[in-house]
């Protein structure tokens, strides 16, 4: 065979594996999956996953803010530790991310997996930290991006000022004005709100839950009790 004859195969070679890895592999996977449901007295009661469009810019901003460079959004099995961390209660499988065209599993795990964020059993709450609620609800995600140290002292994370915007107060303040500590307080007759993209990004941390049974995912681990 001629030297331009392997050189050929060599780049169909490479062509054909990675089409096979980008494309048929996840073809294969997520192909025939279908929503799973429940159905009672020959209705039925329940669906998941479902395609939630309403979070769609949020998730543009979460990815355009690289906050997958951080955070995962995969629970793996018991061997990993990740259910005993409070970041699920069981592993995720393919069928979670049947509606998402790109899934943002992340790149590393600097701040913990957000699998499971906007589900009442999410926990990741060491003992030292008591400014913690049970459920991280939106005023709470709103204060940890304008100012992360604002409710948790040990955190790590960049702030995110540049999605909130400072503003007199005209009539009533803003139901989403945010209640800041008095050191980040600012003028009298000002208040701090999310932009648009704040609140996009805010309702789709809101909407991560992969915490439905599935029985490809194995039992459900029971959820570790709130702190009051």
């Amino acid at each position: 065979m001629s030297r331009s004859g392997t050189y050929f195969t060599g780049l169909l070679g490479c062509f054909a594996l990675s089409f096979g890895v980008a494309v048929l592999a996840p073809h294969l996977q997520l192909g025939p999956l279908s929503p799973s449901f429940k159905e009672e007295d020959g209705q039925i009661s329940e669906i998941y996953p479902i395609a939630n469009t309403s979070v769609t810019a949020g998730r543009e901003v979460y990815v355009s803010q690289g906050c997958q460079a951080c955070h995962s959004q995969v629970v793996q099995g018991p061997e990993a530790a990740d259910i005993e961390r409070g970041w699920g209660v069981r592993r995720t499988v393919a069928r979670d991310y049947l509606f998402e065209e790109q899934p943002v599993v992340g790149a590393s795990r600097l701040g913990p997996d957000l699998t499971n964020v906007g589900s009442s059993t999410w926990r990741n709450e060491p003992e030292a930290d008591i400014h913690r609620p049970a459920k991280r609800d939106a005023a709470w995600q709103l204060l940890h991006l304008y100012h992360p140290t604002a409710v948790i002292d040990s955190s790590v994370m960049p702030a995110y000022p540049h999605l909130f915007q400072k503003r007199k107060v005209s009539g009533q303040p803003s139901p989403l004005a945010l209640n800041l500590p008095t050191k980040l307080e600012p003028e009298p007759g000002y208040e701090i709100v999310p932009t648009p993209d704040g609140k996009a990004l805010v309702a789709y941390l809101g909407s991560l839950d992969r915490s439905h049974p599935l029985k490809e995912a194995g039992a459900i681990a029971k959820a570790p009790a709130a702190k009051k």
